[in-house]
């Protein structure tokens, strides 16, 4: 059996070098956050007043600009960095952290009892409570170094503010704000993220888990010559839908949070902390604020989630059986 083979069987370990996971992770992030910067831009929109609809913001930002598709990648460039080096910080400090973790008796999960157990996986088998810690650690970690790029992209997506480019938006943040300006809602985005990723990471291994017995045999001699080709498409799918129904299921849950930092980042004399931010939302404009965009983050979250992971696992395994 061929170790692409192997991996999608077994769940093998992947021990690829970091370099080759910051790189799966930087692609998968960049390519994700282009395809759906509209989505991300509109839900800026709609979050910052909490009373447009999404149809309402979608008429605004067709009309801020003579080319109206244009309009909606604002931002493509700060968001694509951002998400792009997030993802691959996030992804390869997840592997170190997983590749510990495997190694240490009370976090792996024990291996199945037939050497033929299906998995469309090629990453470290471990307990939930591990997968919670590392998705949990590694997205905090993340976070923290992508802060300033966050800052900049919320606020250059959004109508409140007129910058013209990236580094007028840092030169204004750093002159009216000085260096605190650009972590402005990193609690909220702490609080949000941290559970987020442990909470998907559970989420994605244990419906791919479940998929994975259902729609990949058991056993490999059930197949043709065309088998490996046929596994490795079919762990795509699998990957791809574990990764949505764990982005949507887990944006619902934080999107609060979400919605929380938006304001903080977009408006910080207004909502200065997380606490205050929260009770004058619900004050003023009720429980339903804090779910302001929450169809467009399930949307693009379940999108961005799914295409991240999907791409980051074929890359990981087809790098593996190039290299090995």
């Amino acid at each position: 059996m061929s170790q692409s083979t192997a991996a999608v069987a077994g769940g093998r370990t992947s021990r690829s070098s970091p370099t080759l996971h910051f790189v799966a992770g930087l692609g998968s992030g960049t390519l994700g956050a282009v395809i759906l910067q509209p989505f991300d831009l509109l839900k800026t929109r709609v979050q910052q007043s909490g009373s447009r609809s999404v149809r309402a913001a979608a008429r605004d930002v067709a009309r801020s600009s003579p080319n109206a598709l244009a309009a909606f990648w604002r931002g493509t460039v700060p968001s694509a960095v951002r998400t792009g080096v997030g993802s691959a910080v996030y992804f390869t400090t997840l592997n170190v952290m997983r590749q510990y973790a495997a190694s240490l008796p009370f976090a792996a999960r024990p291996r199945a009892a037939s050497p033929s157990s299906a998995s469309s996986s090629s990453l470290p088998r471990l307990s939930d409570t591990a997968n919670l810690v590392t998705g949990a650690v590694s997205r905090a970690f993340a976070g923290f170094v992508l802060m300033p790029l966050t800052v900049i992209k919320v606020r250059y997506e959004s109508d409140l503010y007129s910058y013209k480019s990236i580094a007028g938006a840092a030169r204004d943040i750093y002159r009216s704000e000085r260096l605190p300006g650009f972590f402005a809602g990193y609690g909220a985005t702490a609080v949000r993220d941290a559970p987020y990723a442990g909470l998907y990471v559970v989420s994605y291994e244990q419906i791919k888990k479940r998929l994975s017995s259902w729609y990949i045999p058991a056993s490999p001699a059930a197949h043709g010559p065309s088998d490996p080709g046929v596994r490795t498409s079919l762990s795509a799918t699998i990957n791809f839908s574990s990764g949505a129904l764990a982005g949507a299921t887990c944006s619902f849950i934080s999107n609060p949070f979400d919605a929380v930092k938006t304001r903080i980042q977009l408006q910080p004399r207004d909502y200065p902390d997380m606490v205050r931010a929260c009770r004058k939302m619900v004050t003023e404009e009720g429980i339903r604020s804090l779910y302001d965009g929450l169809a467009l983050r399930m949307t693009r979250k379940a999108m961005s989630s799914a295409l991240a992971w999907m791409l980051y696992e074929e890359l990981i395994r087809r790098a593996e059986t190039v290299l090995h």
